[in-house]
């Protein structure tokens, strides 16, 4: 995900992403302890994509 998209979402679609970040996360990392998972690198990709819009959202939400 690119920065620039982030930062243009609002408030509310950056919680809604990051929520649906955490889902993915959430089944990618139950999907490599099951074995299943044949792209390990999407976990660190999705781990930085959901550090990028909390930076985002918490400086909006300072501001």
């Amino acid at each position: 995900m690119i920065i620039n998209e982030i930062k243009d979402l609002s408030v509310e679609e950056l919680q809604a992403k990051t929520q649906e970040l955490q889902q993915e996360l959430f089944n990618l990392k139950f999907q490599l302890h099951t074995g299943h998972l044949e792209n390990t690198a999407r976990v660190s990709q999705v781990r930085k994509d959901v550090a990028r819009v909390k930076t985002v959202l918490s400086g909006k939400l300072n501001a």
